[in-house]
């Protein structure tokens, strides 16, 4: 048998035996499967190097156990720093992740790792236990839980209850800056450091603010503070956190919600259901403008809410100015 092959000098002829076929027709076979093996590797990046906690750092004391978490005081053996340790639940968060199969959604660690910003905790660095889990390094913020100062209604609440609103707003606003949807603004996620400023510190639930997820379907959040569109299961978009950022600053005026709350459905779907109560009727003597800017918030159509939260900030920020014009400032 003749084998012809074309070359820059023109054609040549080679004898081949029947053996000589099969090796060909072994090689067409084998090369492709080959090849394609060799790019599910290279498409596997390089190897996560997992950190065995216990030896990285000397957990000191609990600090906190969030719905999906525990965090822990710590010092680094490496830097010697006193961080703050925040290591995920592997089993929720499979089941969280199962909402998502086959969308790009972000661990929190990469998106919480990305953020800069005066109002938003700094986290150091993220990864995988020894134990297969996320975990992230974040600065230690020596304060309070936000939930308390509204639960408590204490002077420092009432003395800085606008402060609190506007920089809660600012830290939600550069979030959306950065092409996210927050999903849990609340109270819960939110510290207050010794010197009276506010840090957002969780970031387990935010999507990127992209078509596949403001996708009807997906209902993630804390039940309080849902908004409609979302409790639907309808098209969402960052003004879903708009609303949540409402609830907040309603719950700050009034120590109370806008609606019956409850785990159950029908409790969340209020809602849907019905209006939001008037913010004047838990706090007759609130000031008209900013119950007006709170209750705008609430309401149960996006388009009817303020379009960006930067619009909603910058008209609190006014009230602040004529209200407490000793604890504005010029941002």
């Amino acid at each position: 048998m003749w084998l012809s092959v074309g070359g820059p000098r023109g054609r040549h002829r080679f004898s081949i035996n029947s053996d000589s076929v099969f090796f060909f027709a072994i090689c067409e076979l084998t090369v492709p499967i080959a090849m394609n093996f060799f790019k599910k590797i290279l498409k596997r990046g390089p190897k996560v190097e997992k950190v065995d906690l216990s030896k990285r750092f000397d957990l000191i004391t609990r600090v906190g156990q969030g719905s999906m978490s525990k965090v822990w005081r710590a010092m680094d053996r490496i830097s010697g720093r006193v961080v703050a340790v925040k290591v995920l639940d592997k089993a929720k968060l499979i089941r969280l992740e199962k909402r998502f199969v086959g969308m790009k959604k972000p661990v929190e660690g990469e998106v919480a790792i990305s953020l800069r910003h005066p109002n938003i905790v700094k986290t150091i660095e993220h990864g995988l236990t020894s134990n297969d889990e996320q975990y992230l390094v974040m600065e230690f913020i020596e304060g309070r839980g936000f939930s308390y100062y509204v639960d408590q209604q204490n002077e420092v609440m009432h003395a800085n209850r606008l402060r609190f609103m506007v920089q809660m707003g600012r830290a939600l606003a550069y979030v959306h800056e950065q092409g996210y949807i927050h999903r849990d603004i609340c109270p819960r996620n939110v510290v207050v450091t010794e010197d009276l400023n506010l840090k957002l510190i969780d970031f387990g639930l935010t999507v990127p603010d992209t078509p596949e997820f403001r996708a009807p379907g997906n209902r993630t959040g804390t039940a309080a503070y849902m908004a409609p569109e979302l409790v639907m299961r309808q098209t969402t978009d960052q003004r879903l956190d708009i609303f949540s950022y409402a609830v907040s600053c309603y719950e700050m005026c009034a120590h109370a919600y806008p609606w019956i709350t409850g785990d159950t459905l029908e409790s969340v779907l209020e809602h849907v259901n019905r209006p939001p109560k008037p913010l004047k009727k838990f706090v007759p003597n609130i000031d008209e403008e900013l119950s007006e800017i709170i209750m705008k918030g609430l309401a149960r159509y996006p388009d009817d809410r303020w379009r960006t939260t930067v619009q909603m900030v910058r008209e609190i920020q006014k009230v602040q100015r004529r209200l407490e014009p000793a604890n504005a400032d010029d941002e």
